[in-house]
């Protein structure tokens, strides 16, 4: 199995005034069952909401940027959301490291 590699997504989302609130319930249950999904499979690690806002911090595990990029323009909500991607290295000071 090849290395996986950490990434630190912000996510951000932005409904259309035109989508109607059943396409929203089930964007958003769609959404939930497939990042279910992916944290089974070990790819979301942790996620974080930001309060007040329709905005999360996730970490994410993919072989490369490649496949994160895959993985997070898959979601069901991906045409309503702003993303930056964050790659992360080992720091020497990490305590999970020393």
């Amino acid at each position: 199995m090849s290395e996986m590699n950490e990434f630190l997504v912000n996510i951000q989302i932005e409904w259309p005034r035109d989508l109607s609130e059943e396409k929203i319930a089930q964007l958003s249950v769609d959404e939930r069952q497939m990042a279910a999904e992916l944290a089974a499979a070990g790819t979301l690690v942790r996620m974080w909401r930001v309060p007040g806002r329709r905005e999360n911090w996730g970490l994410w595990r993919a072989r490369d940027a490649t496949q994160m990029h895959q993985i997070i323009s898959d979601l069901p909500v991906w045409p309503y959301m702003t993303v930056s991607v964050h790659p992360l290295a080992q720091h020497p000071v990490d305590p999970v490291y020393t």
